[in-house]
């Protein structure tokens, strides 16, 4: 979807809406959930982590980099999960990808306030984001 945006000059200008990019980290049948810190609004709130995809760089060297950043972590990345959710009155759309952590490394909270991994049935255990829950939708069974 592109959207149109006047200028300073009174032109449309297009613009493709930004990407932000989220990993379903699975292991042994869980998968990791994150509670939201910040914004206020949000916190307490869980969500897949991950983040905007910088200019120049692919969606999965965005997830490995926000991953790493996020969680002390670096992983593999797998195929997509779900279909694109749009955020942000279309501004923004968001793409989960199946995810594995490297090496046995263990996440950290390092930006949320609570990690947890959720099992099929533990998955309406936590409040999810409502752009996160058409993805946890996507992962039952």
């Amino acid at each position: 979807m592109r959207t149109e945006r006047a200028n300073d000059g009174g032109h449309a200008e297009r613009r493709d809406p930004k990407v932000i990019v989220g990993a379903a980290i699975i292991r042994d049948g869980r998968v990791l959930a994150c509670a939201r810190s910040a914004p206020p609004e949000v916190a307490g709130m869980w969500e897949f982590p991950g983040g905007k995809v910088e200019p120049g760089e692919s969606e999965t060297a965005a997830l490995a980099r926000e991953c790493a950043e996020e969680l002390a972590v670096r992983v593999e990345i797998g195929e997509r999960v779900g279909r694109n959710v749009r955020m942000a009155h279309g501004r923004s759309v968001l793409k989960v990808y199946v995810a594995r952590l490297l090496h046995g490394e263990q996440p950290q909270a390092l930006e949320h306030s609570a990690l947890r991994w959720l099992s099929a049935a533990e998955l309406d255990s936590v409040t999810w984001l409502p752009a996160d829950a058409p993805i946890v939708a996507a992962l039952r069974p």
